[in-house]
């Protein structure tokens, strides 16, 4: 459940980016709603994610497909050129993702007790 909550999350990054792109400096009133809307969403199920997926892994997934999606809605809206090199470089980036889910994590082990203070024998 948290790899698809953590999907959505950077879905609604890629949201939030482009609404931001769109507000013109918080002046246009729809795009800066779209943004405050879908920033905290995005955050909140982000931060759930976290109680399940170290934040190395899960970071990287963030930003990599929230990167993904963004440049490909750019792509598909007219506003970034296509080129097979910037195909090519997302679909890096998409391999990259998968890799991470792909690769078991090792459990986060418990941080290790402080030794105990020593005695002083001398009496």
């Amino acid at each position: 459940m948290a790899w698809i909550v953590l999907f959505v999350s950077a879905a609604l990054e890629t949201v939030w980016a482009t609404a931001l792109g769109e507000s013109d400096g918080f002046t246009r009133p729809g795009p800066t709603l779209v943004f405050a809307v879908t920033i905290v969403i995005s955050l909140v199920a982000f931060g759930y994610v976290l109680k399940h997926i170290p934040i190395s892994t899960a970071y990287a997934v963030w930003t990599g497909t929230g990167a993904a999606l963004t440049v490909l809605w750019g792509m598909a809206t007219g506003a970034e050129p296509v080129t097979v090199l910037r195909v090519l470089f997302i679909a890096g980036i998409v391999g990259c993702v998968v890799g991470l889910k792909l690769v078991p994590a090792r459990p986060v082990a418990e941080p290790a007790a402080p030794p105990a203070k020593a005695t002083d024998l001398r009496g």
